[in-house]
């Protein structure tokens, strides 16, 4: 528990992270400890057409990330099979993020069912409890990513997009992920909705 929470304080620590043009929907204490328990490791980049991970999890097949992808990988379901605008809006910024020395690379996208169900399962073992695992973890059938509606990016893409990101509809959704971006297309002329403390305050959740 102690490592955790020393990683997640100098996760929060890096520069550029917060945003400016968002406030958040609800918080707790619980708000300001967060983990990136639900960003799956990545496969090794030789393993991008592998449909099985190591140690029998699933594989690239059903949305896991192998090292170093970009937003421009069409060859790799968890990116070709996002949402299209969502995409679009990605390689854009992703575009223009590159004369920044920005590179914006993806550690979650699209997932299967049972690839969400296999991380909301790890994340109930790590965490002791269904609820605590809720906030980091959606079921299935409410996860934005098994929709293609949401993308997880490594820190240096989720900095630059906490600065840059509503210029292109591209919202942090909630205070303890700050790699989980969403598209918000009304966010280019009205900035980024409010955030909700984590996936256990988001309402989409108990529909």
């Amino acid at each position: 528990m102690v490592a955790i929470l020393i990683g997640a304080i100098a996760f929060q620590l890096l520069p550029g992270q917060a945003s400016s043009t968002s406030t958040t929907r609800s918080t707790s204490p619980a708000a300001l400890v967060s983990s990136p328990l639900h960003q799956p490791p990545a496969l090794p980049a030789t393993s991008v057409t592998s449909a099985t991970g190591d140690g029998g999890r699933l594989g690239t097949a059903d949305g896991r990330v192998p090292e170093g992808v970009t937003v421009f990988r069409d060859d790799v379901p968890a990116v070709a099979k996002l949402d299209p605008k969502l995409l679009a809006a990605l390689r854009q910024a992703a575009t223009d993020a590159a004369a920044d020395g920005v590179t914006f690379e993806v550690n979650g996208g699209w997932r299967s069912a049972d690839y969400q169900s296999e991380l909301l399962r790890e994340a109930e073992a790590e965490y002791g409890s269904e609820a605590e695992a809720a906030r980091w973890v959606a079921r299935p059938n409410r996860s934005q990513h098994v929709s293609g509606d949401a993308v997880d990016l490594a820190a240096a893409a989720s900095s630059w997009l906490s600065e840059h990101g509503a210029s292109y509809g591209l919202c942090q959704i909630y205070d303890n992920e700050r790699w989980h971006y969403e598209l918000r297309p009304d966010a280019v002329t009205r900035g980024c909705p409010a955030r909700w403390a984590d996936a256990a305050h988001d309402p989409r959740m108990q529909e």
